[in-house]
């Protein structure tokens, strides 16, 4: 949900390079066959930024034999004067650690704790090398393990699931808060919230959902109905589901005016049959692949899609700007308006005039539905990173954490053969015997082919393949608030809430939108008892030029740090007033904890697209054995998306029989 919370501002031009000009023809050809696998951006988790410690990361240092290297960098805080360390072992990937860190000359108590050392040793070679853990890059390696690959995930962090991934800080009574780095919304990935579809023999139509169930595996869900809305001139509590929003004393009644019952309805019915093409796509990405195979997989569900070829020429609206079904309906009602306005933007970050309808489509099917519900994973989402990490060492995969790829090495064809890498402060060699998938962002794939390896044809097509992916448009990065605070005396509050400060303004302005998640309200093991720790942010429209030139540790960073995050301090002050007095933890990130953290091109969340602008890259490159994954490629950002393109992708490097039995394993 909270998907893309992404944007990109006209003030900003060298963020704007121009849009993408190149899409494979094949790309092209299995987009137009599902119609628009854009839908499946919808109720996507929003990506979010790794721990950073007053904005003061001190250099990783291996402390003991049994602790991966970085395996201690979300204790640290500050400037490392004097850290002591004490280690205990107990058993493969675990350790005990107890340390005492002096930071700039004063003791800081708090970083006492226990870690999961998770890193696996690092092979030598492997069937597919996947390049980042994110989400996009463990769905691929799960599905691929699970099918029989020898599949190697290899993370330049600490942690497993890139801007998914989540850190534990130790308060000075010794609790443990959990912090999250990313999603904080799901949806339809709980056996609640999928009951109904299993019911009547169907699959789940969360990409995500049909990964795990493909791998045999899954968290704890913990549902709920309630979020909270702050706008410019009230606080108020909204429900999902159709008669909470729509029915006697629901939002419409309190908020909407004498005429928005029925221009409500009237969209819902107009968007009726998108809704229903929308949800059927699921079964469209899990058979898509990007090689000649693709007729044989496609066809085993020609019932599917022809079910969705019955909605005739409306179907052609699943291509176009939301805000035309807005007009088509004529709403004029202001709440109405800004709401369809508010949820484009958390969805992927632009006005409705520059969203899908089928992004809309999904999740307005999703959301207003009689039964509609929130998951949530117990333990954060970092949960949902250990069920996919588990499920590829199950499968006989690796995972390994300090793996930094610094090159794609090719052969003398032109082939992905090897890769780079810095494991451990050494320079190791690790071969791909059949693949090398990359999961990080498009800007930064493409530096890991040097130009000089060689002059094969493939490198010739990549260097224009890779000038084209500079010219795609970036979004805007993000201001995060990161808090562990006392919770006695709060008020019973929603657990998620969605903040607009002025409607008079474009909502993708500059800290116009911001999103504040308190995990702890749904699941009380995120924080030590009594207390509750929260992320607030600001929703993708932090500029990057701002951080531009700006260097991390200088006082000029503190300076900026403290006064971009002070809207997120207002915004909590609308909800609990005396916050600032009860915080025990803080942690605030910027742009350029996103660079350096998540490698992430200037700090950006991923790809700026809007409606009608063209598509996204697939998933297959100029070089031969090297494939692209992850919220750059096709379809987006979110979790869904994200779940959709390693699936693509892993469809592609399988063997028809192993694509057919995943097929089968997802319930198709």
């Amino acid at each position: 949900m909270v998907a893309r919370l992404a944007t990109h501002h006209s003030n900003s031009p060298a963020f704007r390079p121009g849009p993408l000009r190149h899409v494979s023809r094949r790309t092209t050809c299995l987009a137009a066959l599902s119609l628009s696998l854009a839908g499946l951006v919808a109720l996507a988790g929003h990506q979010a930024t790794p721990p950073l410690r007053n904005g003061q990361p001190a250099k990783s240092k291996v402390l003991a034999s049994r602790v991966p290297p970085g395996a201690l960098a979300w204790s640290k805080r500050g400037f490392i004067r004097d850290l002591r360390v004490e280690t205990r072992c107990a058993g493969r990937g675990m350790a005990r650690v107890k340390a005492t860190l002096v930071a700039d000359g004063v003791k800081d108590d708090v970083v006492d704790a226990s870690l999961d050392a998770k890193s696996d040793p690092l092979p030598s070679r492997g069937d597919v090398l996947v390049i980042g853990s994110g989400l996009g890059g463990l769905c691929c390696g799960a599905l691929l393990a699970a099918s029989g690959k020898k599949v190697v995930v290899l993370e330049s962090h600490s942690e497993f699931g890139g801007a998914a991934h989540s850190w534990k800080r130790r308060a000075k009574d010794g609790g443990i808060y959990k912090f999250e780095s990313g999603p904080s919304l799901f949806s339809g990935l709980s056996p609640e919230s999928t009951k109904k579809a299993r019911e009547q023999g169907q699959p789940a139509n969360n990409p995500l959902r049909s990964v795990l169930d493909a791998v045999h595996e899954d968290c704890d869900w913990i549902t709920y109905k309630t979020w909270g809305c702050i706008f410019p001139d009230q606080t108020v509590d909204i429900s999902v589901g159709g008669e909470a929003f729509s029915g006697p004393g629901g939002a419409l009644d309190q908020f909407g005016g004498p005429n928005a019952k029925k221009e409500w309805n009237d969209l819902l019915e107009y968007m009726k049959p998108l809704i229903s093409a929308a949800q059927d796509l699921p079964v469209v990405t899990a058979a898509l692949r990007e090689d000649r195979l693709v007729a044989l997989t496609m066809l085993k569900y020609l019932p599917s899609i022809l079910k969705i070829m019955r909605y005739g020429p409306k179907l052609n609206m699943l291509q176009r700007p939301f805000s035309e079904a807005v007009k088509a309906v004529n709403i004029q009602d202001p709440f109405i308006l800004n709401w369809l306005n508010l949820l484009s933007f958390l969805l992927q970050g632009t006005p409705s005039d520059s969203l899908l309808c089928s992004v809309m489509a999904y999740m307005l099917g999703d959301w207003y539905k009689e039964d509609a519900m929130l998951d949530f994973p117990k333990g954060g989402s970092g949960a949902i990173i250990d069920a996919l990490v588990r499920s590829i060492r199950k499968n006989g995969g690796s995972v390994v954490s300090g793996a930094h790829v610094e090159e794609v090495v090719l052969d003398s064809e032109g082939r992905a053969s090897h890769l780079r890498v810095r494991h451990k402060q050494k320079d190791m060699m690790v071969q791909a015997d059949n693949a090398v998938v990359s999961n990080a962002d498009l800007w930064s794939t493409r530096n890991l082919i040097k130009e000089n390896q060689g002059s094969a044809p493939s490198i010739d097509k990549w260097k224009e393949f890779a000038n084209e992916c500079s010219e795609m448009d970036q979004c805007e990065s993000f201001m995060h608030l990161h808090l562990g605070i006392r919770a006695e005396g709060i008020p019973k509050i929603p657990p998620q809430f969605a903040v607009v400060r002025d409607w008079q303004k474009p909502i993708e302005s500059e800290g116009n939108v911001m999103i504040i998640a308190i995990p702890s309200l749904i699941d009380p093991s995120m924080a030590p008892e009594g207390k509750h720790v929260i992320h607030a942010y600001t929703a993708g429209n932090e500029p990057i030029a701002l951080w531009k030139d700006v260097e991390r540790g200088s006082p000029e960073y503190s300076k900026l740090k403290e006064e971009r995050s002070q809207v997120l301090w207002e915004a909590l002050e609308r909800i609990i007033p005396d916050i600032r007095s009860r915080v025990e933890v803080e942690m605030v990130g910027t742009p350029l904890t996103h660079s350096r953290f998540l490698r992430r091109s200037n700090g950006t969340y991923g790809p700026l697209l809007k409606a009608g602008d063209g598509m996204l890259p697939g998933h297959t490159t100029p070089i031969p054995n090297l494939y692209t994954c992850g919220d750059s490629t096709f379809p987006g950002i979110g979790v869904p998306a994200v779940a959709a393109s390693g699936t693509i992708c892993a469809n592609t490097i399988s063997g028809l029989r192993e694509h057919l039995r995943t097929l089968e394993a997802m319930g198709f």
